[in-house]
């Protein structure tokens, strides 16, 4: 498959499928735009997504990762970033937060009227497993997929 060298990120195709979480915690991410900036590129370590939180959204399910390491950098609004057991911190464009693997559950929400934008990039590594505290939620990530089941290793 032939990738292009650049594009314009804004106007790169948003991802199809919105969420891979099951339904039931997908429906939660209303609101957010994934733009898959790697996968367009056909880059396979890493991803990298231009994601935009409109009013009210949130990045994802508050969680932490075993093996895979994150990074968002803010290009514009305000949004809150929400660690460990509720710390909260505001950030402004410029602003950027690492989550290594191992490190502390995370998200981001956006609680202002308008809209967030910001780069994320993780790594994909296999085997990785994405923990849930708020939720009966747990990810495997194996054959380049996550895999979701309950706590209890049912799936979903």
């Amino acid at each position: 498959m032939d990738h292009p060298i650049f594009l314009s990120a804004a106007a790169a195709a948003p991802r199809s499928k919105p969420s891979n979480y099951p339904p039931v915690f997908a429906a939660r991410m209303e609101g957010r735009i994934k733009r898959q900036l790697g996968d367009a590129f056909g880059l396979r370590n890493f991803g990298v997504n231009l994601t935009e939180l409109r009013p009210g959204a949130c990045s994802a399910l508050h969680h932490a990762h075993s093996h895979q390491d994150e990074f968002i950098f803010v290009l514009e609004g305000e949004p809150l970033l929400v660690t460990g057991e509720g710390v909260e911190s505001l950030l402004r464009p410029g602003d950027c937060a690492g989550f290594p693997a191992g490190g502390p559950a995370h998200h981001l929400e956006n609680r202002t009227g308008n809209p967030v934008r910001y780069l994320e990039i993780g790594d994909r590594t296999e085997g990785d497993t994405a923990s849930y505290p708020a939720d009966d939620l747990m990810a495997l990530r194996e054959d380049g997929a996550w895999r979701f089941c309950h706590k209890d290793g049912r799936p979903w």
